[in-house]
């Protein structure tokens, strides 16, 4: 097992295919973009493939998230959810998106053997959109979580992060847009993982005001604690179910100590938090001829070495130097 030093188990394993994006979220990165990493650096698709299985068959991961940067534009996603659905025992396949190009592939990624999506969307307004993310796609997002649902892919979660002063005033709004579509929503506090070291605090919608803002529109009942075991997200019933909203208020209200995660960057980096600092290499070792258990003794040494929090509230945390699009969510 991936065991850290707290007897945390690390069971979810989130993927990034690709530090590029076709958006440019303000809370993620400068609207020119970044230097994107070479393609040498980039894991192969038959490198992803071998390392997942050396997670899923030797270490007892059980969840494969593909992320990104945006995971859509990896060439090879449809073969690597294949090979990955394949594995024994097979792990539950997920993707988290922004859902450019998910009404094209969404069909194609469920017959490969994907499970459900994840999609990022932070209003309904194509205006602010366009305002936030520096490009006109929202009718492309939209089509993608309807894609996403005929095609089987549920539930079908959307992610939102709300900024003062911007979208906050859509809190009720999506959420009441979510209910009738059948999606979950899932509130997410705005991080320190933009690459332009940009956040602030005082411009953090909390997850208090996040639930201020949907009680005066909804009767708001905390869901089951031990129904959510590690998840990220507190959920809510919402005027007493069945249908449920998340807040995940990884800033002010952390789940660090029931944490299963474990991250594997597109450079064959091992990270063990988002807000880490430190990372462990797998690819070298990897390229260099290492057999499956030794990659497999390389990974649980890094897992074990995961420190007891992300540590936000010290006063001497430092934010990653890689921002959420090199790192994936």
């Amino acid at each position: 097992m991936l065991r850290d030093s707290f007897g945390r188990v690390a069971t979810d394993l989130r993927v990034s295919l690709t530090d590029k994006c076709n958006l440019r979220c303000t809370y993620c990165m400068p609207p020119e973009g970044l230097d994107w990493l070479p393609s040498a650096q980039l894991l192969t698709a038959d490198e992803i493939v071998r390392l997942v299985g050396v997670g899923v068959e030797r270490l007892g991961i059980t969840e494969v998230r593909y992320t990104g940067g945006e995971p859509l534009l990896r060439r090879e996603l449809v073969d690597i959810v294949a090979r990955t659905a394949a594995l024994e025992p097979r792990p539950q396949i997920s993707l988290t998106t922004n859902g450019i190009g998910l009404a094209r592939l969404a069909g194609t990624l469920a017959d490969a053997g994907l499970d459900r999506v994840n999609v990022s969307l932070d209003t309904l307004d194509a205006a602010t959109f366009k305002r936030l993310a520096h490009r006109d796609r929202h009718a492309d997002v939209i089509a993608g979580l309807a894609a996403a649902d005929r095609a089987g892919l549920r539930p079908v979660k959307i992610n939102a992060v709300l900024m003062r002063g911007v979208n906050e005033h859509e809190a009720v709004p999506l959420l009441r847009r979510s209910l009738e579509q059948g999606y979950e929503l899932r509130f997410i506090e705005q991080m320190p993982l933009d690459a332009q070291h940009g956040w602030s605090r005082e411009a953090m919608v909390t997850a208090d005001e996040i639930l201020g803002l949907l009680s005066e529109a909804f009767d708001l009942t905390p869901d089951d604690q031990e129904e959510r075991g590690s998840a990220p997200a507190e959920r809510f019933l919402v005027d007493g179910g069945p249908a449920r909203v998340g807040v995940i208020g990884s800033v002010t209200r952390p789940f660090c100590g029931a944490c299963d995660r474990v991250r594997l960057t597109a450079d064959g980096q091992v990270r063990n938090c988002l807000f880490a600092t430190e990372e462990s290499d797998l690819k070298t070792a990897l390229r260099a001829g290492a057999t499956d258990e030794e990659l497999a003794a390389r990974w649980q040494a890094a897992v074990a070495r995961k420190r007891a929090g992300h540590g936000i509230d010290d006063p001497s945390f430092l934010q990653p130097s890689r921002p959420m699009s090199a790192i994936g969510g």
